[in-house]
Order: C-alpha cells, then structure tokens, then sequence
C-alpha cells in the first residue's frame, strides 16, 4: 500500500508482534506440540492457535495490507481469511450438512495431500477426466495440494475443516473453471469464490485484484471473464460439497454439467486440452 505511512507499518508490526508473542509465540514459530497438550488445553484441533478478538483484528488488519502489497503472499491470505471468515464459514458449514455428499465429507474428513492421492493410477487415467486434468494442472503449474497451509486460528474445529477443504479444493476448482495460476486466472477464481462462499477474503480479492490487471486483460474480465465468474459461482452447487476423491475417473465435462458450471466463454489455456468442445 503505497499509501501507509512508515509510522503505520511500524505501528502495525511492533502491535501485531506483541500480541502474537506475549500469548502464543505465533511471530516466533513456536508451536504446540502432542507432547504439550496436557499443560496447554487450549487448542481445538491440532495447529489451532486461540486469539481473542483484538488479537483477530490485528491479525486481520496485519494480513490483508500484507497480502494487498503482495497478493501472492499464500501465508497472509490464509490468515486473513481465518481470522474474517466465521460467518460465511458457518454457512458453508451447514450448506454441506445439507448435501448428501458433502455430509459424508464433513464426517470422514478426507484431505487432499501428495499422499493421499494415487498419483501413477491418475496418470493412467484418459484426457478429459477430473483425475488426469488434475494432475495435468498440478504438473502444468508446477503447483502442489501440500502447499497448503494447516488452519490455526478458526475457534471452531468443524469450521477450521471446512476452510481446510476450501483451502485443498482450490487447485480443483482452478480445473473445474479450466483457468490458470496468472493474475487474471486467480481474479476470475476468487469472483466465483466470492459469489459461491461469500468469504471477506475472497470478495476482497475479487474486488481489489482487477487494478492488477493490464487494460487489455482488465477488459477481459469486465465483459466476459467476471461476468460468468458471478453468475456461475452464484448458481452452481456448492463446490465443497463434491467427494473428488471418489470422482476422479468422472469426465470433467458430465461434473461441470452436474455442478451447474459453464464453460468458460474464453480459453485462457490453449496449451491444455479444453474439454468443453472448443468452447
């Protein structure tokens, strides 16, 4: 932010600090450990680190300047949605208590990791399904689901696994939407994200990240690109709510159809097979 004065950033530093370190070490990197939690029964779940409320707003007001200077700071965005969400969190929640699918999800919990994933059995899969077009994105982009960072400061376990699952499900979404890991890519996925889980973060995003774009790509999502983005996140079935792990030899395009999504009406991805009949 070009605007914040160097006063405020000292303010917000020395301020932020303070409280993280005088209370749970979380500037510090100290964490609680298995071995901890008879003499620290605060937590809800493993990585959780309690806050009071100042402490979220101070978490909340620290990350979001850090992640608008640098939007592809992971860390700061992962803190600014946990320390925003509880309320679009608690909606989520119940969307998926009222699916059947996403019911099961919220019991069994699954996690989308390197190894939890049969990555040789989705190598072998056709062109076209969600298994193979995954793996095609994650290789493509060089990206990985254990990039992912644990949830701490959500007070709520069953909430903290639903912003975990966002969190593991977006690289899918990235497929879902055949959209890439560029500026515009990420600007178009946050749009759906905001109209689909109302998260702060995501609507921030969604807002602020187009005065990133160039004028030719900014024209792009004005009148096309943002457009779909809205009104597919806003009618589609909630996509939390989808088992993948059980879908991975679905063809991509039956799931879109069965999510309610559209295909995007530009390719961003030409050098990915588009499986949307050219559309």
């Amino acid at each position: 932010m070009h605007g914040l004065s160097g006063a405020l950033r000292s303010f917000l530093k020395t301020f932020c600090g303070y409280y993280c370190r005088r209370s749970y070490g979380v500037l510090t990197g100290q964490q609680y450990t298995s071995s901890d939690s008879k003499q620290y029964d605060g937590r809800l779940y493993p990585s959780h680190i309690p806050t009071s409320s100042v402490q979220k707003a101070v978490l909340a007001l620290g990350s979001g300047v850090a992640a608008l200077k640098n939007p592809y700071r992971h860390d700061m965005v992962a803190v600014l949605g946990e320390t925003t969400g509880h309320q679009a969190l608690i909606k989520l929640r119940n969307r998926m208590r009222n699916d059947p699918e996403g019911y099961t999800i919220l019991k069994e919990r699954p996690r989308i990791r390197l190894s939890t994933l049969d990555l040789t059995g989705m190598s072998a899969l056709p062109d076209g399904t969600l298994g193979r077009e995954y793996l095609h994105f994650l290789e493509e982009n060089r990206v990985t689901p254990d990039s992912r960072a644990d949830v701490k400061f959500v007070d709520d376990e069953e909430l903290a696994y639903v912003m975990q699952r966002y969190r593991e499900v977006h690289d899918l979404l990235h497929t879902l939407l055949n959209m890439p890991t560029n500026m515009l890519g990420e600007v178009v996925v946050k749009m759906f994200e905001a109209a689909q889980t109302g998260l702060p973060m995501c609507v921030l995003g969604a807002t602020l990240g187009p005065l990133r774009l160039s004028v030719s790509r900014l024209q792009l999502l004005v009148q096309s690109l943002g457009p779909w983005a809205l009104r597919n996140g806003g009618r589609a079935r909630c996509f939390l709510s989808i088992f993948y792990e059980r879908r991975w030899e679905q063809n991509l395009d039956e799931l879109r159809h069965e999510l309610n999504i559209e295909p995007p009406p530009v390719n961003l991805i030409p050098s990915i097979k588009n499986t949307s009949s050219n559309s």
